[in-house]
């Protein structure tokens, strides 16, 4: 794995708005995910995966073993490829959470706490669920670093909301991971994301599994972006 850093100053140990999109801009996080040796769908919405864990898997399973037990979740975007062996740089992972009171997210942020990870917005309670509340991304990371880290936004447009009823769950190791459907996947990384990187991976993903997505969904699923959007 690879990191590339640089300095940046911070506010109150604390990266915010502009400091904290520069900051990220230039660092990445690379890991080679290239080491599954079997695949297969146990049913329609669960996966078994049988894989070498790496760095990033083994970051994500333990950051959403505390998640789950206070918020339903979905993880979206670029991890997902790599996930399913596509090798190539990230920087975060993409998690929807079903809206939470100010107390309910006042336990999962304790915890954590209590499990070494900071907050790159804010430090009090307040003030990060402030940002939620205003549809705003909130990151955490380990201790003392920025990369990788989780970027954590309450669902609350309509696409984003119906990613929790047609999620799709991973087995992996002792562990699983709840990720938005393939179809939504794709829809969303073409028709939103849109980037050279995003594209790639919906290719990627398209290819992978070309015999279980659901192609008429996608074009709804664009449709309904589109609309989003306009």
């Amino acid at each position: 794995m690879l990191f590339c850093s640089f300095n940046v100053a911070l506010d109150n140990g604390h990266l915010s708005g502009q400091d904290l999109n520069i900051a990220l801009a230039g660092k990445v996080y690379m890991e080679n995910s290239n080491d599954i040796k079997n695949m297969e769908f146990v049913d329609d919405r669960t996966i078994k995966l049988d894989k070498i864990l790496n760095d990033l898997d083994r970051f994500v399973l333990k950051f959403i073993k505390i998640l789950e037990k206070h918020a339903n979740y979905v993880i979206v975007s670029g991890y997902v490829s790599i996930l399913f062996g596509r090798s190539r740089a990230t920087e975060d992972i993409d998690i929807f959470i079903k809206e939470l009171s100010k107390a309910q997210f006042a336990a999962l942020y304790q915890d954590l706490k209590d499990a070494g990870y900071w907050c790159l917005n804010a430090e009090s309670t307040d003030e990060i669920y402030e940002y939620l509340e205003e549809s705003l991304s909130i990151r955490f990371a380990n201790e003392g670093e920025t990369i990788p880290n989780f970027e954590v936004k309450f669902a609350k447009k309509k696409s984003a909301l119906m990613a929790f009823a047609d999620s799709l769950t991973v087995l992996i190791g002792d562990g699983r991971i709840r990720l938005s459907s393939l179809e939504r996947q794709i829809a969303y990384k073409r028709y939103y994301l849109k980037t050279d990187k995003d594209l790639e991976d919906a290719a990627y993903i398209e290819k992978l599994f070309k015999e279980q997505i659901n192609f008429g969904k996608v074009k709804l699923l664009q449709r309904m972006i589109e609309d989003e959007m306009a």
